[in-house]
């Protein structure tokens, strides 16, 4: 039966449609322009060396900056300057370069803003640090050597930079268009890759007649070594160097500067392989893959060549989106789809090549622990089993977390050692538990006072009693031994300092050890057993005294001896 219909309600009805069709309209809009917004994302890419004079001040500007854009990446600051990866929308990426510019100190800055989607594999974009904003502030922007006596070069002794045109040109003239630059007794051109093996494998320079370098080195810090015991390969050349963006190449031919002689003319490419990509889209004399520190994982050319094979069956394959490392060393290593299996161990080759991975990884079988032969080797490697082995029983019951005890240095306390360990407790939180505790002897805060010159018939210089710093945020210092006139804290929150600094005083700090001695055993009664201990300093002595004393019961013993704050960004 057909129902009629007013003229009011048809127009009612018409009303209705036009609105839901309004609302289609809207939502439909919306979600284009949401995945335009989401296309229109990039990666920004920055370092610059420079003295900053202060840099409380620049922390609060990234801090403030980076967090109302929301920027995600990482930030480092040193005295001499700055190294920047952060993601985000392009529009915002540019507002921050616009206020980076207006800082006189960024005056020259090279800003690498590339395109990209967002990051979608989650793991990949933790991994490189694109899920959050981390700033710190570091001793060295990159870290060229782990020796701590290895002072750094003058990084105004830096190569020559050259743009991606004029090093393409040198590549395709073997050395030609620098050859009024070089000495007398200059035998040609050598072309020298910064890198690390990781990144090499996928990606290089190649150019005919030209001489070219690979050091095949794990991490950047091994550079230096590697230039070392291989110097007579540089001296006398035209030294041509390149790394991803660049800042890897200014440290790394400051030190090569430094040998004097013979070692004079070093150029390096300006902006890196991004730049020269960029110049050259079909890749040039560039060869597969530029390796890069953020969830993009790598950058090719128009030229779709693959260069590098898979670890286990040598087919072409050069995609790191699955993560694979090796067991012993953790770098990553390329396993192709069909030969990745889930909880598989990988050995790299300079593991193998070391003699490391055969009969030194254990494989669980049966029960029981055995070796694994060097067949297997070839089949079987991932860093997931690894992990299982030591986190699970062999009944498939959870294992206890090995327990180590950290002792930390004079005048210090727990929680300043913890946060010096945290990239070292974050490598191994799948199978360590770090326990920290303070020392027992409270010490008082020192200060210096403000000494003045002498005057007149006064002998010597005095010193003016100045208001201490104020005390409300200062954390408490403990130690492991004190000296004999140690009477514990005083009163006063402050105390005024004997004599200037002595680095000498630990040979002072003897009394203490029967008090720390005790402590320690409530401690392990409480938080115990331990299997090993970790001290840094005085914590590392008492460690020491502490294991003779216990009779080795305690089954290790660990002498912490490097800064864990450097990062974990190798290049921009």
């Amino acid at each position: 039966m057909r129902v009629p219909v007013s003229p009011s309600s048809s127009s009612t009805i018409l009303a209705c449609n036009s609105k839901i069709a309004a609302v289609e309209t809207l939502a439909m809009a919306k979600t284009h322009a949401e995945e335009q917004d989401r296309q229109q994302y990039g990666v920004l890419l920055y370092y610059k060396y420079t003295e900053i004079p202060d840099l409380n001040d620049l922390v609060a500007f990234y801090e403030s900056n980076c967090n109302s854009l929301g920027l995600l990446g990482r930030v480092r600051l040193s005295p001499q300057g700055v190294n920047v990866t952060v993601g985000g929308k392009l529009s915002l990426l540019e507002k921050h370069i616009a206020a980076v510019m207006s800082n006189m100190l960024f005056e020259g800055t090279d800003f690498k803003l590339a395109t990209c989607d967002h990051p979608l594999n989650d793991k990949v974009a933790k991994e490189c640090g694109f899920t959050s904003l981390s700033i710190r502030v570091v001793k060295d922007l990159v870290t060229l050597s782990s020796q701590p006596l290895l002072k750094s070069p003058e990084i105004s002794n830096a190569g020559t930079h050259l743009s991606a045109v004029d090093f393409h040109s040198a590549l395709q003239s073997a050395g030609q268009l620098l050859e009024k630059e070089s000495p007398a007794d200059t035998e040609g051109l050598v072309l020298l890759d910064a890198r690390n093996l990781y990144e090499t494998r996928i990606g290089k320079f190649h150019a005919p007649n030209v001489e070219t370098l690979d050091p095949g080195i794990r991490q950047y810090s091994d550079l230096s070594s590697w230039i070392d015991d291989n110097s007579e390969q540089l001296k006398g050349k035209c030294v041509l160097m390149y790394c991803t963006g660049g800042i890897r190449c200014e440290m790394a031919s400051a030190y090569i500067r430094s040998k004097g002689a013979g070692f004079e003319n070093v150029f390096q490419l300006f902006g890196g392989i991004q730049r020269y990509l960029e110049q050259f889209p079909d890749g040039g004399f560039f060869k597969g893959k530029n390796f890069v520190f953020d969830h993009r994982i790598s950058v090719g050319s128009s030229d779709a060549s693959v260069i590098s094979t898979c670890l286990l069956c040598g087919s072409a394959f050069d995609d790191y989106s699955s993560r694979c490392r090796c067991t012993h060393c953790r770098m990553l290593v390329l396993v192709c789809g069909s030969c990745r299996k889930e909880r598989s161990l990988y050995v790299c080759e300079l593991c193998q090549k070391h003699g490391k991975g055969v009969g030194s990884v254990p494989s669980i079988k049966n029960g029981e622990t055995q070796a694994v032969s060097s067949e297997e080797l070839k089949t079987v490697f991932s860093d997931t089993e690894l992990s299982r082995q030591v986190s699970w029983s062999h009944d498939n019951q959870p294992r206890r977390k090995i327990k180590i005890l950290c002792l930390h240095g004079f005048r210090q306390n727990a929680s300043s050692f913890k946060g010096r360990t945290a990239s070292l407790a974050k490598k191994l939180k799948t199978f360590v538990e770090l326990v920290f505790v303070d020392a027992p002897h409270e010490l008082p805060y020192i200060y210096q006072p403000c000494f003045t010159e002498s005057h007149g018939d006064c002998p010597s210089p005095s010193f003016e009693r100045t208001h201490p710093p104020p005390s409300e945020n200062c954390k408490k210092k403990y130690g492991w031994l004190v000296a004999p006139d140690f009477n514990g804290r005083s009163e006063a929150d402050w105390k005024i300092a004997d004599c200037p600094f002595d680095p000498l005083q630990y040979q002072q700090q003897t009394d203490g050890f029967e008090a720390s001695l005790a402590y320690l055993k409530t401690v392990f009664s409480q938080e115990g057993p331990f299997d090993g201990i970790l001290g840094f300093s005085q914590g590392a002595a008492m460690a020491a005294a502490l294991v003779s004393a216990q009779e080795g019961r305690l089954t290790g013993i660990y002498d912490l001896v490097r800064d864990f704050a450097a990062e974990d960004l190798d290049d921009t």
